[in-house]
C-alpha cells in the first residue's frame, strides 16, 4: 500500500512499534546464536593457524599456506551467495531453509573464517618474551596456549568478538532479503515492498543501536581487561 501523506502519523508509528519487538528479537537470536557457533568453529581453527604459522609453536609452512588460502577464500565469498549455496544444508539439518534458525547455519559458517583470522592476529600480538619464559619453565604447547597465549590476547580477542558480532548483525540484515527474518526482513517486506519508509527507518535505527551497543560493550570490556594487567 502506498501512503502519500501522514507517513509518520500516530497510527503508522504504532504499526512500526508493533513490528519492531519480534523482528529485533529474531535479529538478536540470529546474531548471538551464530556468534556462538562461529566461535566454536573459528577459535580452534585460529589457534591452529597461529600454531603452524612461521612464528607459531609448531611451524608448518606448507600446511599453513594451504589452510590460510582456504580461510581467505571463505572470507571473500559474498554472504548472500554463500547463504543460497548453504540452503540445502539448512534444509537437511533443520528441515527448512527459511526463518531465523535456518539462517544461523550459513551465518556461522560465514563468520567462522573471520573469527579464525581475529584469533590468529590476536595471538601473534602476544609478546614473544612470554612464550620464551613459558618454554623455559617446561610448559607444553597446550599449556602455553591456554595459560599464556589466550589470557594475554584476551583484550584483543574481546575486541575481535565485538567486531564479529557487528558483522553478523549486518549479515543477518542481508539474510532478510531471502526469508531470513529479523530486522532485514521487516525493512524489505514491510518497508521497501510497501513503500513504507517509516518501517525501513525504524529497522535501520534499531540496527544502529544494536551495533553501537555491541561496540561500546566490547570496548569497555577490553579496556577493563587491560586495566587489570
Amino acid at each position: 500500500m502506498v501512503r502519500s501523506e501522514g507517513m509518520f502519523n500516530r497510527s503508522t508509528i504504532m504499526e512500526v512499534l508493533e513490528l519492531l519487538p519480534k523482528s529485533t528479537a529474531e535479529t538478536i537470536y540470529m546474531t548471538f546464536a551464530s556468534t556462538f557457533f562461529a566461535c566454536l568453529l573459528g577459535l580452534p581453527l585460529g589457534i591452529w593457524l597461529y600454531s603452524v604459522s612461521p612464528p607459531g609453536l609448531i611451524p608448518r609452512k606448507v600446511i599453513y599456506n594451504i589452510i590460510s588460502r582456504v580461510v581467505n577464500l571463505f572470507r571473500s565469498f559474498p554472504f548472500i551467495i554463500l547463504m543460497i549455496l548453504l540452503m540445502p544444508l539448512s534444509r537437511f539439518i533443520i528441515r527448512t531453509s527459511i526463518g531465523p534458525t535456518a539462517v544461523v547455519i550459513p551465518l556461522s559458517i560465514a563468520a567462522a573464517p573471520f573469527v579464525a583470522r581475529v584469533v590468529e592476529s590476536a595471538l601473534q600480538e602476544v609478546d614473544s618474551g612470554c612464550l620464551l619464559a613459558a618454554r623455559a619453565m617446561g610448559s607444553t604447547n597446550f599449556q602455553i596456549i591456554y595459560k599464556v597465549l589466550v589470557p594475554e590476547a584476551l583484550p584483543a580477542l574481546i575486541s575481535g568478538l565485538a567486531l564479529t558480532i557487528i558483522n553478523l548483525i549486518g549479515y543477518s540484515a542481508m539474510a532478510g532479503a531471502i526469508g531470513g527474518g529479523g530486522l532485514g526482513d521487516m525493512a524489505i517486506r514491510y518497508g521497501y515492498y510497501r513503500f513504507r519508509m517509516d518501517v525501513t527507518a525504524g529497522a535501520v535505527v534499531v540496527l544502529l543501536f544494536l551495533v553501537e551497543g555491541v561496540q561500546l560493550g566490547g570496548s569497555a570490556v577490553s579496556r577493563l581487561l587491560l586495566s587489570k594487567r
